[in-house]
């Protein structure tokens, strides 16, 4: 499914999850990395080494979740945008994601945002808790979503008009 469309299938979303264990134990980080291609460097910026790829570096990558303490710089290092952090344990109904987010205008922290699933349709309200800014240019949001949702949800829309961050000059403008 993921050649004719670019939308993963059920299937292949459900062999990169950690356990349903080790997600509700704390933040983890998940690999939407479908195709084996010549790629590490989530390998070599994970600090807790719970990454690995073997001999081959066409490997897609391997977590060790007993490792994983979800710290997400390995997804501010993925060139392909696959990584992203989810944490059940935020709050009973609902979770907290980090994604990786490469859009202009950034979202402000507490702004309301539309969450969007892997086609890119509003599927939920979400909150940016944190707009993490990062040497590589690659941003993680951290945003807060319903916990039935968060394994849909893969990226976001900001309103249009308002304020927002302008990451080039670091003020915020009307």
């Amino acid at each position: 499914m993921l050649i004719q469309t670019g939308i993963p299938s059920p299937d292949e979303i459900k062999e990169t999850l950690p356990s349903p264990e080790r997600l509700e134990q704390g933040p983890a980080a998940i690999f939407e990395c479908f195709q084996n291609i010549p790629c590490n460097p989530c390998v070599d910026a994970c600090p807790q080494g719970a990454i690995s790829i073997g001999d081959d570096i066409n490997n897609r990558p391997v977590l060790d979740e007993s490792k994983c303490n979800g710290c997400g710089i390995c997804l501010a290092h993925c060139p392909g945008l696959s990584i992203f952090v989810v944490d059940y344990s935020y709050s009973p109904n609902e979770a907290l994601l980090k994604l990786p987010y490469e859009y202009l205008p950034l979202p402000l922290p507490g702004q309301q945002v539309s969450a969007l699933n892997r086609k890119g349709q509003a599927i939920a309200t979400a909150q940016v808790k944190r707009v993490q800014q990062n040497k590589n240019k690659t941003t993680v949001l951290w945003i807060v979503v319903p916990k039935n949702l968060a394994m849909d949800i893969r990226g976001i829309a900001t309103p249009k008009e308002g304020k927002h961050y302008d990451r080039t000059s670091n003020y915020l403008s009307l």
